[in-house]
């Protein structure tokens, strides 16, 4: 990236905070999976934790840190490639889950369902880079890519190993840690690997229909962190509740 451009460093924290708590959610959710007594409750536990890893820790991570960078130009974002950009999370952690978790555990699934899972979410994020519109040309180090790819595939099969290995509340937070400082590092390492050249500001057809705002961030941060409370508070209620029966 050029010499010019900075990165907002409360964008970056805030960056790094959802990733922790969505992880953390994720992987709440994710000890329904083996417990699912139905088909249809393994589903619905699989789609939950693929949602919240895919969407609310590895997307708007993502998407916080890209605006956490000053270009040192305007940028938006066109619409349905930023859409895809999540829908592509979703499924790839859904499909990671799905994987690792269908009958005994393994570490041959595991690599698998890591390997799917890695590779949705480095196509996520570089899907995330060209929804990009600005008056620059976009050029990619593909040695820097290949690296985040791979920090990509090693974090997604830690978060999988975690997600069916991890039970106590200490344990989860020290891996929802782990997992965020692994999401964020695949994140700037691919971020590292693009190169801007301006082409003489000349600005998208479609650059002014794009996704923009002053505080974008800090709203999808806090749309974000919203919906993973509200999830943690009635997980705690469906766990307090089986507490009760259970006495």
């Amino acid at each position: 990236m050029p010499d010019h451009q900075t990165f907002n460093l409360t964008l970056v924290v805030l960056s790094y905070v959802v990733s922790v708590l969505g992880s953390f959610t994720a992987l709440q959710l994710a000890v329904a999976i083996p417990e699912a007594q139905s088909t249809r409750q393994r589903f619905g536990a699989i789609v939950a934790a693929g949602a919240v890893m895919g969407v609310g820790a590895i997307w708007a991570m993502h998407f916080i840190g890209m605006l956490a960078c000053d270009m040192g130009m305007p940028v938006t974002y066109e619409l349905s490639m930023t859409i895809m950009s999540a829908v592509i999370a979703f499924v790839s952690c859904s499909l990671g889950f799905g994987i690792a978790s269908s009958g005994t555990f393994g570490w041959g699934k595991l690599f698998v369902g890591g390997l799917f899972m890695g590779l949705g979410v480095t196509g996520m994020h570089y899907l995330g880079m060209a929804a990009m519109m600005m008056g620059a040309f976009l050029s990619y180090d593909m040695n820097i890519v290949m690296i985040s790819m791979l920090i990509a595939v090693v974090a997604s099969i830690a978060a999988l190993w975690l997600a069916f290995n991890m039970r106590g509340p200490v344990q989860m937070v020290g891996s929802a840690l782990v997992m965020g400082v692994a999401v964020c590092g695949m994140h700037y390492t691919g971020m590292a690997a693009v190169s801007m050249d301006d082409n003489g500001s000349q600005l998208p057809t479609h650059f002014a229909d794009g996704i923009r705002g002053d505080h974008l961030g800090e709203t999808i941060f806090v749309l974000v962190l919203g919906m993973l409370i509200v999830i943690l508070g009635v997980l705690s209620v469906r766990q307090r509740r089986r507490a009760a029966l259970s006495i």
